[in-house]
């Protein structure tokens, strides 16, 4: 976890920033909103210092272990892609392990899927509107002779 914790502390001060953090969720494909991003810092940060320790980094992952974090959070994905140990998997298994759980993220993603009906509707609604404007074009030519 602290190889983890250093790796995204870009600043090298010790501690994960807002940036750090948004980083972070992008790298392991889950990115996040600016609000969504201070809601997760918020939920750990004991010293309210708006950062992570080390100490608040590690606060996640029991957090997520004791069940006490919501399953649709940010703090509760980035637990759940975390959840290797690249020294006994190594670097292959690693990468199989995040493409596998960014995958199973896409395919369960109800709002991908709410999109992408809101995108057909609204082609069905153009489509319709287009006929409507063609049917209207064909009565008004008869009216004009």
């Amino acid at each position: 976890m602290e190889r983890l914790f250093r790796q995204y502390d870009a600043g090298k001060d010790g501690f994960i920033d807002l940036m750090e953090l948004k980083l972070m969720m992008e790298k392991l494909g889950a990115p996040q909103t600016h609000l969504g991003l201070k809601n997760m810092i918020k939920e750990v940060d004991e010293d309210l210092d708006s950062k992570l320790s080390f100490r608040e980094f590690l606060l996640i992952f029991r957090k997520a272990a004791a069940g006490e974090l919501q399953e649709d959070s940010g703090l509760h994905t980035l637990a759940r892609l975390s959840e290797i140990d690249v020294s006994t998997e190594g670097v292959k298994g690693a990468k199989n392990f995040f493409e596998a759980k960014v995958q199973a993220i896409h395919d369960a993603s109800r709002f991908e899927e709410e999109i992408k009906a809101e995108q057909e509707e609204k082609k069905k609604q153009a489509e319709e509107l287009k006929q409507r404007k063609a049917a209207f074009k064909e009565l008004q030519s008869t009216f004009k002779q």
